[in-house]
């Protein structure tokens, strides 16, 4: 396939198109169900694998794949869709963790009770406004996604999940939308000022001239959107309760791509948009971000349940990612997006296993476990290599993005960089205690009881979790052709902003002596 496909509207089409088949499965044939979805979600990244390849790295395009359909003339709004190498990136993330997520979930809906062609048809569907999001390169379509991906979270938490998942379904919907009404009135303020378009590019010429309090107030509703969405430290209380009530695989889904639209909407929008009020709220996104590292890694240090503890550990890597972005440095710049595809990858390989470990036992409290490691070694081998990632281990995928963050924002803002580095320790201190207390030690006497405990990884099980280790060892070695391509577009982003990297400097002229 040439350049000139459509890709994106049809990836974009195609998991809807997936949802609404699986959904009119009936609901006895559960397993034709599954098998549908899955191979649905392995089409849609075989399409995503090919445009990959179609994707050039040294184009002078910013964007690339650029698709115009007329929608709403009297607003000047069209279905316009274009990917630069972050949404590149972000759009492979989602077909690679998608399908690992229906193939872990294929045991997770009783039958007797929910109805399995629903519960995949909303994975499907939950894929589709995904894609769309980080596709759309008109404003008011991304909001249309941005909104819309909360259906089918909510209905999944709601229906799917356990403990208390109606109060963390209702939480996660109103304080997305609560955050979407800040977004809609900012969206119809730059309509306005902006030349009544949402088209992308024509805003971002357009921003050059908006005065620069108007700037400032559509930055704020743009960042807040975001910052619930993310989360960040002080609007993060969602995510723990979400996350804790969803099944496994949708709280991976969860913390490994819907929150990136978060991230990925403060370096689509908020800063090409409005690049002097970006500037101007830096410090305080700084200290923000910083608080939410140490914030969130105590309280992870704390809890009991092991979906609240991966739930926290997100937080924290979140804030890594805020002082990446606004430390305007292309290390900084590129880490962070390098870091929302890696924190992807092992916090989503994370959840899957705590939810092998939480299928096994029946329950998700660190206390309920002790020596499980002593029953299921391979498991409780995997576990331990998702923790060391997750706290990014050298070697893994997540340490490569860590650095370039703090290198990155050490050679502008020292201070927030030093700092972050605590987070670091801190990281070490929640994971290992965790793979301690679970895997480690005196077997539970308890766990000898519980059959499902004696059965380590099945064949399917393997499958599941493979390609993501795969993935979190090759790019912590080799993460050059993600970087290649994430890149041009960190560059074009900070020339937005009237931002560069600090000329290196060399205290002492006798230091090459």
């Amino acid at each position: 396939m040439s350049a000139d496909f459509p890709f994106l509207s049809v990836l974009t089409l195609l998991p809807l198109v997936g949802a609404i088949a699986v959904a009119c499965i009936p609901r006895a044939k559960a397993e034709l169900a599954k098998l549908v979805a899955l191979i649905w979600s392995l089409v849609v990244l075989a399409l995503s694998i090919v445009m990959w390849v179609a994707y050039t790295v040294d184009s002078t395009d910013r964007f690339q794949f650029h698709e115009k359909y007329a929608w709403i003339p009297s607003w000047n709004a069209n279905f316009t869709f274009a990917a630069d190498g972050i949404a590149l990136v972000m759009l492979m993330l989602i077909a690679v963790l998608f399908p690992v997520v229906i193939l872990a979930s294929w045991h997770d809906v009783d039958q007797s009770r929910r109805s399995a062609p629903t519960y995949f048809a909303l994975l499907l569907a939950f894929e589709f406004t995904m894609i769309g999001v980080f596709a759309a390169a008109d404003v008011f379509l991304f909001y249309v996604f941005f909104e819309i991906m909360l259906i089918p979270m909510y209905f999944i938490i709601g229906s799917f999940g356990s403990g208390q998942k109606q109060y963390a379904a209702v939480k996660f919907f109103l304080y997305s939308l609560v955050g979407g009404l800040f977004m809609l009135a900012a969206v119809i303020g730059l309509w306005v000022v902006g030349g009544h378009t949402f088209d992308f590019a024509a805003l971002v010429e357009a921003g050059k001239s908006i005065d620069q309090n108007t700037a400032r107030w559509l930055f704020l509703g743009f960042f807040v959107a975001f910052a619930i969405k993310a989360p960040f430290f002080p609007f993060h209380t969602w995510l723990p309760d979400s996350g804790g009530a969803a099944p496994a695989g949708a709280a991976a889904l969860l913390v490994g791509v819907m929150d990136k639209v978060g991230t990925f909407g403060i370096i689509r929008y908020c800063l090409p948009l409005f690049p002097e009020a970006s500037r101007w709220f830096a410090p305080a996104a700084l200290v923000l971000a910083v608080i939410g590292i140490i914030y969130a890694a105590l309280l992870a240090v704390g809890q009991n349940d092991l979906k609240r503890l991966v739930s926290y550990t997100s937080i924290a890597h979140f804030g890594f990612i805020g002082i990446g972005i606004f430390a305007f440095t292309t290390q900084g710049g590129t880490g962070s997006v390098l870091y929302m595809v890696n924190h992807g990858l092992a916090t989503g390989l994370l959840f899957i296993v705590v939810g092998m470990f939480v299928a096994r036992r029946g329950s998700a409290l660190v206390s309920d476990f002790g020596g499980a490691g002593k029953l299921v070694p391979v498991l409780a081998g995997v576990f331990f290599f998702a923790g060391l990632a997750s706290l990014a281990l050298p070697g893994t995928a997540p340490f490569v993005s860590e650095f370039l963050v703090l290198i990155g924002t050490f050679s502008t803002h020292q201070p927030y960089a030093v700092i972050a580095t605590a987070g670091i320790i801190l990281a070490a201190a929640y994971v290992l205690w965790m793979i301690q207390r679970t895997t480690q030690g005196t077997l539970n006497p308890a766990l000898d009881e519980v059959p499902a405990m004696k059965q380590d990884l099945s064949l399917r099980e393997k499958f599941v979790v493979a390609p993501l280790i795969v993935l979190l060892l090759v790019l912590g070695f080799y993460p050059k052709p993600v970087t290649d391509v994430i890149n041009p577009a960190v560059q074009a982003t900070l020339q937005d902003v009237g931002k560069q990297d600090p000329a290196p400097t060399v205290a002492d002229g006798k230091a090459g002596r």
